[in-house]
């Protein structure tokens, strides 16, 4: 740090700013965010998020419509326009596997093709209600289960690649 002391004859005051301790603190600085990064970039390696795509839904007749509401701390289950309980849910379920795989000759067909569960969720339903929904079909025997949203307006829909 410079200090002017008397008796020189130059009055002046200095300007001169020391800029080592703000090169210090900037080294410092520099010093954590090249530790810190790394930290919060980890990654898994080779793991591919998927895009979000708009895909418009190809309904099929075979396939199970269900609508999850929560009402007044209950969970609302229709299935189509019906309202169900969890145990009709589950007995719905397994009887249309059943005849869905007796109409296409059994297990042993190799073109054998389960139907899907198509769950529209209300956007203020809890998750437990769509969970235990997604259970009780999965337990029943279905394999695919898909969401139904509503797209972005500005969205144009895309094909698969």
């Amino acid at each position: 740090m410079a200090m002017s002391v008397g008796g020189g004859g130059d009055e002046a005051p200095l300007s001169d700013i020391n800029t080592t301790p703000l090169v210090d603190v900037m080294l410092v600085l520099l010093i954590i965010f090249l530790i810190a990064v790394p930290v919060v970039v980890q990654q898994v390696s080779g793991l591919k998020v998927p895009k979000v795509v708009f895909e418009p839904t190809t309904t099929k007749p075979e396939n199970v419509s269900l609508s999850v509401q929560g009402l007044d701390g209950q969970c609302a289950v229709y299935w189509g326009l019906t309202r169900v309980t969890a145990d009709e849910l589950r007995t719905r379920a397994v009887k249309k596997l059943e005849d869905e795989l007796a109409r296409q000759g059994g297990v042993g067909n190799p073109n054998l093709e389960l139907p899907e569960v198509h769950i529209r969720g209300d956007v203020n339903t809890p998750y437990r209600c769509i969970g235990g929904t997604i259970y009780t079909m999965q337990s029943a025997g279905f394999t695919k289960v898909g969401f139904i949203s509503e797209p972005d307006p500005n969205t144009t829909p895309r094909t698969r690649q």
